[in-house]
């Protein structure tokens, strides 16, 4: 820099000190304010997750959420992240995880009507499609799907007793948001590319009854996106896990248990502002 602006050679110690701290002020002053959520994201996306947890703090029942940017590594969770909740038709994304990685192993050879009800079970989240599919390949003691979801990260998943004679069933099971941020990174990140293409290509196009949650986010973000929803002990449960951006650069997991608090509508509405509030207007 110039020689004028450099301090002169007879400045003591406590000049320069003095100098430093206000040239710290200027630079701070003039650096926006971010809100505190999620520190290591941008400012933007810091705004929206502070707007988010506003928003959800006023909804009804609990709402547990991880938002993920895969290209930088960075997480928020917030304080409902590692809440059991009942999983609802998200678990048919472990289940299309497993029955493919299987059929590539050799384990098992997938028909042509077993992968068309795989492609109905993401697409429009076919019941009588997930039936068929577990019953037929859930093994003699019902736990090969159970003992696989582990390895997709759904490390707290549990099954559920006493509500159904074929035990364990898929549509009575538990996890966290967590667990879901583990499968749709699984997805993304580890499974071979061919299983990876087909199955984001399907979660991108699903019937418009599927077309909430993290699809919410609106179509610049192109997203993708598995829901659940059921009414369980305790009330209506609204589950989403997806992604959006460029090559589905950020994850997102929601599951909101209204407690009795609120149905349908009002969980499927708190999902839909989450997604909006995080990635609407943002790409």
């Amino acid at each position: 820099m110039p020689e004028s602006a450099l301090p002169p050679a007879t400045a003591s110690m406590e000049d320069l000190t003095n100098a430093q701290k206000a040239a710290a002020t200027t630079t701070t002053s003039a650096t926006p304010a971010c809100a505190a959520p999620g520190t290591d994201f941008d400012c933007d996306l810091r705004q929206r997750i502070q707007a988010a947890q506003d928003y959800i703090a006023k909804r009804p029942g609990t709402v547990g959420i991880v938002l993920r940017d895969r290209q930088t590594g960075q997480v928020w969770r917030n304080d409902k992240a590692d809440t059991l909740v009942w999983t609802a038709s998200t678990i048919k994304l472990a289940m299309t995880v497993n029955l493919f990685l299987r059929d590539k192993s050799g384990e098992i050879t997938l028909s042509a009507a077993d992968r068309d009800l795989i492609q109905r079970m993401l697409n429009s989240s076919d019941d009588k499609a997930a039936d068929t599919l577990w019953f037929k390949y859930a093994g003699a003691d019902h736990m090969t799907f159970n003992n696989a979801f582990a390895t997709y990260g759904m490390t707290s998943l549990q099954p559920q007793k006493g509500f159904s004679n074929f035990y364990p069933y898929w549509g009575f099971q538990k996890c966290t948001p967590d667990d879901l941020d583990a499968l749709v990174n699984y997805v993304l990140a580890k499974l071979p590319a061919d299983l990876r293409d087909y199955i984001v290509g399907q979660l991108r196009a699903v019937a418009p009854d599927q077309q909430w949650g993290v699809w919410a986010a609106g179509p610049a973000a192109q997203p993708g996106n598995k829901d659940g929803w059921s009414l369980e002990q305790g009330g209506w449960v609204m589950n989403t896990v997806g992604f959006v951006g460029p090559d589905a650069r950020y994850t997102l997991s929601v599951m909101n248990s209204l407690n009795g608090q609120g149905g349908y509508d009002e969980g499927q509405e708190t999902d839909n502002q989450v997604a909006k509030i995080l990635f609407a207007g943002r790409f």
